[in-house]
C-alpha cells in the first residue's frame, strides 16, 4: 500500500463586493496612490461593510463556494479548521458556527490562530489530520475581517488591510502527491512589534482602552519588513535546498501577500522569474489568514497536476515559514 499523503483537491474563494480604492483613502488620510503603489504594491482593497456581519461570513461563503464547485455534500466533511486572526467572538469558537452554516454536521471543528501565517499552519494541521488515515476529508479555511481592527485615521496600517475568505480541501492521495514538506518557526522576540493592546486577558476592554484606540492594530512597519523580508525568503530556499528542488523544477511560489517588496525580495533569493509568482496584492491587499487560499483560487485554472509549489509566509509573534506541496488535479 502506497504511503498516504495530503492533497488539496478542491478551492473556493470570497471577497466582498465593495472596493477600498488609493484613490479612496487619500480622502480619509494623508497619503496618495503613487506613495502606497510604490511602498506595498496594492491598488485597491475588499471591504465588508455589513457591521452585522463577521469573519465567519466571509469564511461562510469561501466554504460555499467551494462545496459548490466540487459537488460536495458537507456531510462528508470529518474536520474544519478555522485559521483566522480576527474571530467573530472570544471563547465561542468561529469555525464550530461556520460547519453548522455549512452543514457540515459530522465535522468537528477548531479555530487556528497564527496571525498572517494561521493558514500556512493550518495547512500542515490538516496534512497530519489526513495522513493519519483516520480523516478523509478535512476543510481547511482561512478568513480575516481585518477591517474591523483597523483604525482608518492611522495612515500606517490602514493603506495595508482587506477582507476576505478563501478554502481549501485535503484528501488522501497515494500518487505522491500532496503536502511534501514544510519548515514552519516562531519567535516571541515579534511580541510588541505587531499586535493589539487591548481586548486580551492582560489589558480587558474598557472605557479607557477604546478611548485610547487601543483595540486597533498597531505595527512597527521597519521591524516587521525587515524580519518578513530575511525570514519569508531563507525558508523559502531552505526548503528548496532539503528537497533538491531548483527555479527551473519550482513552478509557483505561493506567497502571503503583505507587501509587493518582500514577495519580490523572496522570489530574488529563489532566482524565480516573476512569471512563476502568485500576486494579487494589487486587488485586495494584505487579507491575513485569506492571502494564501485566494491566490491558489485566482490562479487555480493556470495550475497543472504535479506542479511544484512552495508557499511561504510571515505574521505577527513573529510566524513564518515554508511548505513544499504538489499540485493533485487539473482544473
Amino acid at each position: 500500500m502506497n504511503k498516504i499523503t495530503a492533497a488539496i483537491s478542491a478551492v473556493g474563494a470570497y471577497v466582498p463586493d465593495f472596493v477600498l480604492t488609493n484613490k479612496m483613502l487619500e480622502s480619509m488620510v494623508d497619503t496618495n496612490d503613487e506613495w502606497i503603489t510604490s511602498r506595498t504594491g496594492i491598488k485597491e482593497r475588499r471591504i465588508l461593510k455589513d457591521k452585522d456581519k463577521g469573519t465567519s461570513f466571509l469564511a461562510i461563503q469561501a466554504a460555499k463556494d467551494l462545496l459548490q464547485k466540487k459537488n460536495l455534500d458537507p456531510k462528508e466533511i470529518d474536520m474544519v479548521i478555522m485559521a483566522t486572526a480576527t474571530p467573530d467572538m472570544p471563547v465561542a469558537i468561529t469555525s464550530a458556527y461556520v460547519a453548522t452554516e455549512i452543514g457540515a454536521v459530522n465535522a468537528f471543528s477548531f479555530d487556528l490562530i497564527a496571525a498572517c501565517s494561521s493558514f500556512l499552519f493550518g495547512m500542515s494541521t490538516a496534512a497530519r489530520y489526513i495522513e493519519s488515515g483516520k480523516y478523509k476529508k478535512v476543510l481547511l479555511i482561512g478568513a480575516d475581517k481585518m477591517s474591523s481592527i483597523i483604525d482608518y485615521e492611522d495612515r500606517t496600517t490602514c493603506i495595508i488591510f482587506g477582507d476576505g475568505g478563501g478554502a481549501v480541501l485535503f484528501e488522501p492521495n497515494e500518487e505522491g502527491l500532496g503536502l511534501q514538506d514544510e519548515f514552519l518557526r516562531t519567535d516571541g522576540i515579534g511580541r510588541q512589534s505587531l499586535k493589539i493592546d487591548a481586548g486580551g486577558s492582560i489589558l480587558p476592554a474598557s472605557a479607557e482602552t477604546v478611548a485610547n484606540k487601543q483595540h486597533f492594530v498597531f505595527q512597527d512597519g521597519q521591524t516587521v519588513f525587515k524580519f518578513a523580508v530575511s525570514n519569508m525568503a531563507d525558508v523559502s530556499e531552505k526548503i528548496m535546498l532539503r528537497n533538491n528542488l531548483t527555479n527551473e523544477t519550482v513552478n509557483w511560489l505561493v506567497p502571503h501577500q503583505a507587501n509587493k517588496r518582500i514577495v519580490d525580495a523572496t522570489a530574488r533569493r529563489m532566482k524565480l522569474d516573476e512569471s512563476k509568482v502568485m500576486m494579487n496584492i494589487h486587488r485586495y491587499g494584505n487579507t491575513t489568514s485569506a492571502t494564501l487560499p485566494l491566490l491558489l483560487s485566482d490562479y487555480e485554472k493556470q495550475l497543472k497536476k504535479g506542479d511544484n509549489l512552495v508557499f511561504a509566509s510571515f505574521g505577527g509573534g513573529f510566524t513564518w515559514g515554508s511548505i513544499y506541496l504538489k499540485w493533485a488535479y487539473n482544473s
